[in-house]
């Protein structure tokens, strides 16, 4: 986390910054603002503190250096840095940063295990990032703390149960503009969008409308993100889009155990991860939460409109928007969702369902890996499934579930109702294969029963889609060469939202992978045109 670099080491990155004095005092960053990247220190000292740690978070000395994996994308500093004594430092902005990764292959992989042990310290200690005050339960506060986590982004939590400063700043405020949001600008945003938090902390900017990038990338899945590191690696000038956050369903997924050169296993968040800090490396710019509502084609590429009126050009469009997820045709369940109603099982639903009973609906490998990661926390977790699990769900699964005591496993079984008021569930009632109908309190329940093609904003765009809404190639492809190609020319689709795809995490990084090729042979093709 903190290397310590030798004089030679040093004299390497002095070819890639320009030194700078700093007097004693003078801060080299400050939270919430922008600023250059990294700065290595030459002489003096560099104190790192940031809110909601008491004391330094570093202490930086001669020969180690200040930064962390936020400003490798040139987005805001989560913490300060200030000098004790004057200090001169090698300062290094985000793009000669990015060249010392790529180019200094050992000095580079010690500076990136760096900024990404960093951002993991910064997360596990809740240090940095806006603060949400809100008691836990609440929906806005569920959905703030949901999106950051999923998108790697430090917050702290304040809850006016059992903080006085946080029930004196909810005072006169109504609770439908809870929770409040306090941005390390100092904004205070009440209730906000996924969108508005993002924007305040400096998660997106502003998209130039008129640069043409060579490819835009929706979708920030395992096939989204492995297109990105590929594009970004080659060359490409490359954007990622994605309404949410990075990783999909597979950044849902609480262990993957099937994914080669992992034997241990890994959860789906760390892996996806690191392919969105290794796309980072490369140079690739991250839009999100960005939100792409229609698509259309221009004389020199294609134009992408977004929600927020901008738009974003790019010669080639990969579609790699993979899936929604279903819910159950229950009248009332849309207002439980985000507070007792989920889609996918990560620290934070497992830390609410602590020493609870839940329920979970299911039957493929997504509800095995939910069931067994839940029931370490909770007291039990009834796994509902319309049919048995061996058609759908992994052995290694199915077997380990057996082994859980706190699982129970009912086959044939269907929810029937919900109920509870003000979006807080009380109880669940369903029915077994005998008819017979059964009714346990419960506070939270869990949906992982498929999904259907994302790809409703295509509706107006010419793209071909098969009978169930996927994305036609290979019967369209304008070239042999390019199978993944879609009928418009310059228009790939890969993953789950492409018609015919294997469903597994592997396949849509290969698939991520393979579109590259593709791309550049459409690319290439496009410049032999004749004006």
């Amino acid at each position: 986390m903190f290397p310590v670099f030798t004089a030679s080491e040093i004299a390497t990155l002095e070819r890639f910054g320009e030194e700078r004095l700093y007097r004693d005092g003078e801060y080299l960053a400050r939270a919430g603002e922008k600023g250059d990247a990294a700065f290595v220190i030459k002489s003096g000292r560099v104190v790192v503190t940031g809110q909601g740690h008491e004391g330094p978070i570093a202490i930086h000395d001669p020969g180690s250096f200040s930064g962390e994996i936020s400003q490798l994308s040139g987005r805001p500093f989560l913490v300060d840095a200030q000098a004790e004594g004057d200090t001169k430092v090698l300062v290094l902005n985000s793009e000669r940063l990015r060249h010392v990764l790529v180019s200094e292959a050992e000095l580079g992989e010690r500076i990136m295990r760096a900024l990404i042990l960093r951002r993991v310290g910064l997360l596990e200690d809740g240090v940095g990032g806006p603060v949400i005050v809100g008691p836990a339960e609440n929906g806005g506060v569920l959905r703030l703390q949901g999106f950051l986590s999923r998108n790697g982004h430090p917050h702290q939590r304040l809850d006016p149960e059992n903080d006085a400063s946080a029930r004196t700043m909810l005072e006169g405020v109504p609770e439908d503009e809870w929770p409040l949001v306090i941005c390390p600008s100092g904004d205070i945003l009440h209730n906000p969008s996924e969108d508005q938090l993002a924007r305040c902390i400096g998660l997106v900017r502003a998209i130039d409308p008129n640069r043409l990038y060579d490819v835009a990338i929706v979708g920030a899945g395992p096939a989204g993100l492995a297109a990105a590191v590929y594009a970004g690696s080659e060359g490409l000038s490359a954007i990622v889009l994605d309404c949410r956050s990075f990783g999909g369903q597979a950044g849902a997924s609480a262990r993957i155990e099937n994914y080669l050169g992992f034997p241990t296993g890994i959860s789906g968040m760390a892996l996806m991860a690191r392919a969105f800090n290794q796309a980072q490396k490369f140079g690739v710019e991250m839009a999100i939460p960005d939100e792409v509502q229609r698509l259309s084609r221009e004389e020199d590429g294609f134009t992408l409109h977004l929600a927020n009126d901008e738009i974003l050009r790019a010669r080639a469009i990969i579609i790699a928007t993979g899936a929604r997820y279903r819910s159950l045709g229950l009248n009332n369940l849309s207002g439980f969702d985000g507070t007792s109603v989920h889609y996918w099982a990560s620290p934070l639903e497992a830390k609410l369902c602590s020493a609870q009973e839940v329920a979970l609906v299911g039957a493929g490998n997504s509800a095995g890996q939910a069931a067994v990661y839940l029931a370490a926390n909770a007291k039990k977790v009834w796994l509902l499934a319309r049919r048995g699990l061996e058609a759908t769900m992994s052995r290694y699964l199915i077997d380990r579930i057996a082994a859980q005591p706190n699982i129970e496993v009912l086959t044939k079984t269907e929810i029937t109702a919900l109920e509870g008021e003000n979006g807080i569930l009380q109880a669940v009632r369903w029915r077994d294969g005998d008819g017979e109908e059964s009714r346990h309190e419960m506070r939270h329940l869990f949906l992982f029963i498929g999904a259907d093609p994302n790809t409703d904003w295509l509706g107006a765009s010419g793209l071909k889609l098969c009978e169930k809404g996927f994305i036609a190639t290979d019967d369209f492809a304008s070239d042999a060469a390019r199978p993944l190609e879609t009928n418009i020319p310059g228009i790939f689709a890969i993953g789950d939202v492409r018609s015919g795809s294997v469903k597994r995490v592997a396949a849509a990084v290969g698939e991520g992978a393979q579109v590259v090729a593709q791309l550049h042979s459409y690319l290439a093709a496009q410049q032999a045109v004749p004006a």
